[in-house]
């Protein structure tokens, strides 16, 4: 079973073609990606009409390329698979429109993937995981403790109730005027300085729920910088310790009851797999083996290419979708919202909730 995917869904332009054995083991024969860094960094952050450009752009020769490194024809293909949210919808239109004419001009299946879906299978691709095991997906627009119990079948555990948590991070970056993109440069800094220096807040720690919630943090760390200014190099480092620590903490706290409340529900996870852009940071990494450790499980993070946005895990959640007959005709809509779990709700008391994006 050979399937392309195409990822579109935020400032990643991606096409890999995956091969999915009889046995159900999954083998990558290309994943190219093509970051726009350079063309958001000016701005601080990902402007939409520029991502959608940029994805019109590249994206038929990134195709064009990921078929020739896989050394494969389009009329060996099984099934195109493009994410068709959740993300930003002008960018979304343009990968999901791509995948059409392709299946329709080779008469070849579509499958419209769920982008949160791509995430919570890849472990599946690396290490051939069983189910059921938990998801602990956390990027710059998701923070979800999600329960994986087969494919399609997902039972939202926790989620942010405000920013997430590598929204928190590229907020703060900006805050201390790092350079774009925040996360990776908050982790740099914060390795130089004194994680106890600022007493910042823990948010919902000891809560029975496992929701997250970042804006309180966010807001602390905001008013420590308008007290000291100017800020002088070691108060900067000290600030982002201080911050990463405060989410460490909470983060370890949160996913506690999340394994938990997965063992209520569903028994022992076979894993505790970390899938997004912030598990690349190696301190949230350490943090999250304690947990594991903690709750006699097992901890999965896939490789760093495979935990950020790209066309491999897309074109693996189709792989396994098809596998099981689940294909998608071609009114298929592009989604800028999509729950990975239909039956999830906004946590109760909160009304600006990002639990759909």
């Amino acid at each position: 079973m050979l399937v392309l995917g195409i990822e579109t869904t935020c400032d990643e332009t991606a096409a890999a073609v995956v091969e999915r054995q009889a046995d159900g083991s999954g083998r990558i024969l290309s994943n190219i990606v093509r970051s726009q860094i350079a063309e958001h960094a000016r701005f601080g952050g990902v402007v939409p009409e520029i991502a959608a450009r940029a994805h019109v752009d590249v994206l038929d020769r990134l195709v064009a390329s990921a078929m020739k490194e896989a050394g494969v024809g389009y009329a060996e293909l099984s099934a195109v698979a493009a994410a068709a949210g959740p993300g930003l919808i002008g960018g979304v239109i343009v990968g999901l429109t791509t995948a059409k004419a392709i299946a329709m001009v080779h008469d070849t299946p579509l499958i419209a993937v769920n982008h949160l879906e791509a995430h919570a299978l890849t472990p599946r691709l690396t290490c051939a995981l069983a189910f059921p095991y938990c998801l602990f997906l956390a990027s710059g627009g998701h923070t979800q403790i999600v329960a994986v119990t087969g494919v399609g079948q997902y039972v939202r555990l926790g989620t942010t109730v405000d920013d997430a948590i590598g929204e928190a991070f590229d907020k703060v970056a900006k805050m201390l005027a790092l350079p774009y993109p925040g996360g990776p440069e908050v982790e740099r800094a914060a390795a130089g300085g004194d994680p106890a220096r600022f007493a910042l807040p823990r948010p919902m720690l000891g809560r029975a729920d496992a929701n997250f919630s970042l804006s309180g943090l966010k807001t602390a760390v905001r008013n420590e910088v308008s007290r000291l200014m100017p800020l002088e190099a070691q108060d900067v480092r000290d600030l982002c310790a201080s911050f990463q620590a405060a989410v460490l903490e909470s983060t370890a706290d949160r996913l506690s009851v999340g394994v938990r409340l997965f063992r209520e529900r569903f028994g022992a996870p076979r894993a505790l797999v970390a899938a997004g852009g912030v598990a690349a940071n190696q301190a949230i990494r350490s943090a999250l083996q304690d947990v594991a450790a903690k709750a006699e499980t097992t901890l999965i993070i896939p490789p760093p290419a495979l935990c950020t946005d790209n066309g491999a895990m897309i074109a693996w959640a189709g792989a396994e979708r098809l596998a099981l007959g689940l294909t998608d005709t071609m009114d298929a809509p592009p989604r800028a919202r999509w729950l990975l779990d239909a039956n999830a709700s906004a946590p109760a008391g909160y009304a600006n909730t990002r639990a759909g994006f």
